[in-house]
């Protein structure tokens, strides 16, 4: 299998909300800004759980312990695949605990 071209991923990324291409077209990456670390740590069980499942895992980041955000790609190929936007889509289905205007 062959990643999708930059074109692909563009056209893909469109049935997508706020995931954006990074590393050269080779990444689709989304962030959030959590109500606190445990929400956070909560949110990457979720991804986990989900990810098992589709046996393909993303890599997860916490920084700041509230920024958290979400890396896909399909290793195997070195670039975005099919498999890459039906996760991220499963992924925004997840709950998740986020920072409400004015907290701190």
């Amino acid at each position: 299998m062959k990643p999708y071209t930059p074109e692909e991923a563009r056209e893909q990324l469109k049935q997508l909300s706020g995931w954006h291409i990074t590393h050269d077209g080779q990444r689709i990456r989304k962030d959030w800004v959590v109500k606190n670390f445990m929400a956070g740590m909560d949110f990457f069980n979720r991804c986990a759980e989900l990810a098992e499942a589709d046996g393909h895992h993303p890599d997860l980041h916490i920084e700041g312990y509230r920024n958290v955000s979400v890396e896909l790609w399909t290793h195997a190929i070195g670039g975005l695949s099919e498999n890459d936007f039906i996760l991220a889509a499963k992924i925004d289905e997840l709950p998740i605990a986020l920072k409400t205007a004015g907290a701190k």
